[in-house]
């Protein structure tokens, strides 16, 4: 009884830290394009923050991305 209640929390413990391996493989970022940095800059030089930032950066993003 003693080893199927060891067996029992070994496999636990391995499918939580599988799971916990995919929750942070999910969480990378990509990597940061031109035009996002470029609108980051610009929202920075204009002193946003906030909902604001957020507004501009997401305007600025499909502009960059019309031209492009």
């Amino acid at each position: 009884m003693k080893n199927v209640i060891a067996l029992l929390c070994m496999s636990l413990l391995l499918g939580a830290g599988a799971a916990h391996a995919e929750e942070k493989a999910k969480a990378e970022k990509k990597p940061r394009t031109a035009i996002s940095i470029e609108c980051s800059k610009q929202a920075d030089a204009k002193g946003l923050h906030g909902k604001d930032r957020k507004v501009f950066r997401s305007t600025c993003m499909k502009e960059g991305k019309k031209k492009s």
